[in-house]
This record gives C-alpha cells, structure tokens and sequence, in this order.
C-alpha cells in the first residue's frame, strides 16, 4: 500500500550491536505544512490543541483566515485547504463536528497566550499600596515617589497617601495641604480621588485610585 518497513534485528545485550541495527519504523506520505515546517506538529503532551492530522473527526467545520464559515468539509478537504494557504488546521472547538480555523499554529498560540494575559491582568486583585510623605518634602524625594505613584496606578492598584507631621510641623497644615493637593494635581490624568485628605491624628490621609476605563 505505499508503506514501506524495515526490517527488524535481534539485539542481545552484553554482544555488539551489528551495523544496521535498527527498530522497525513505517514511513507514511508526510503533508508539508507550517506545523511541520516551524516545529509545531510535534506538540509537547502539555498541548492539548490538535492541529492538522492529529484531529481524528471525519468531518470539520472550517473557519478562514478571515474568520469567516467555509463550511463543512471532509478532514481530507479541509487539510487541502490548508496546505494550498501555507497554514495549519488548528481545533478551535469541540463540537459535533469540530469548528477548525485555518491559521498558522505559532500565531495561533500567540494569540491565546495574549488573550490568556489580558484576562489575567483584568482578574487582578487591586492592593492598596502606602506612600509616605512629609510636609517639608524635597523636590526630589517627592519626584521619586511621583514616579513611584504613577508605576503603582498603572499597575492598576490603588494609593493610600499619608502625610506624617512631626512636633511643631502641626501648625504648619496649610502646607501640608498643599503638597497634598499637588499630588492630586500631578496625577490628576491618570488617576481619581477617592478619598479626600482627612486628618487624623498626626497624619492626613488622601486615598487615590487609577481612572476607571471606558
């Protein structure tokens, strides 16, 4: 039929192996696709997505490259029309009859590792992070935890200011007041109070968090 074998030798342990020694092996028509050629066909057993001839489903649903329904067709069919596009034919869903994507397999991954990233990122859980401030700050303690504010609201985590006055710094308020409002100046494009500055105690505090997005 095509198949051609090997033949197979005895090999004794403890006596030299003789020259042809091999394992018997079977060699099939191999279809030339971008799997094959970038690596892709020999999945790790970690990967459960199948791709070309490991999708055993007589029939497939295929999806273009467009995304658009081509229809059903035969497995057969459907890996001819992958070939002719230099693609693969990944199992994106599994159905009766499987939904199949013409696509190339290392795209394909990169794209669910992505969107995999996304939902990771939005999942997030939101900390409270605690920059500490003094009412006679110096300008560049106070660029350096700017820049240490605007990291923490990017990261999508949410600011607890605390502005600590020490011995006689308690008559001086109003300057505190006014570091604390240049802070909510400086980040006002990225980020939203939710919490005014209250005192208490010592301290006065102002909750800030990132901008919700559209």
């Amino acid at each position: 039929d095509g198949v051609a074998s090997r033949p197979v030798f005895q090999y004794v342990a403890g006596q030299d192996a003789p020259q042809d020694f091999s394992v018997s092996m079977q060699f099939g028509p191999r279809r030339n696709s971008s799997a094959s050629n970038n690596g892709a066909g020999r999945q790790p057993v970690k990967d459960k997505v199948r791709i070309n001839e490991m999708i055993r489903a007589p029939k497939v649903r295929v999806v273009d490259e467009a995304g658009e329904m081509i229809g059903v067709l035969t497995i057969d069919e459907a890996l001819d029309k992958a070939e002719e596009a230099g693609v693969d034919l990944v199992e994106i869903s599994n159905q009766d009859p499987p939904v199949c994507r013409l696509i190339d397999y290392g795209k394909f991954k990169y794209q669910q590792q992505k969107k995999a990233s996304e939902i990771k990122k939005k999942s997030k859980q939101i900390e409270v992070k605690e920059i500490k401030l003094r009412p006679n700050i110096e300008v560049n303690d106070y660029n350096t935890k700017m820049r240490m504010a605007e990291k923490f609201i990017k990261g999508g985590d949410k600011i607890k200011f605390t502005l600590r006055f020490e011995g006689r710094e308690m008559a001086l308020k109003e300057v505190g007041y006014a570091v604390i409002d240049r802070v909510q100046n400086d980040l006002a494009e990225i980020a939203i109070v939710e919490q005014k500055p209250i005192m208490m105690g010592r301290q006065m505090i102002l909750m800030m968090a990132p901008k919700p997005t559209m």
